[in-house]
């Protein structure tokens, strides 16, 4: 006895020879190719140098820094 299920129905392919989620498919693959490129490129630039510190990171880095001379100006 056989039953067909959710995953029965996704194999099916409409009369023009297309399966159902052909679309979507086709939209997550040109996703993930786009992220791959963008991953290629952005390693490419680090290897070449061009990389940047993000502004955030500074941000932090420095109020760090100013904490630590604060604390050991007043607790000191």
């Amino acid at each position: 006895m056989t039953t067909s299920g959710p995953s029965d129905r996704s194999d099916r392919s409409d009369p023009s020879g297309r399966s159902e989620r052909s679309g979507r498919g086709a939209e997550r693959q040109n996703w993930v190719e786009r992220r791959r490129e963008k991953i290629r490129a952005e390693i490419d630039r680090n290897r070449r140098g061009d990389y940047t510190v993000p502004t955030w990171v500074l941000a932090l880095a420095l109020a760090l820094i100013v904490g630590g001379w604060l604390a050991l100006i007043f607790l000191a």
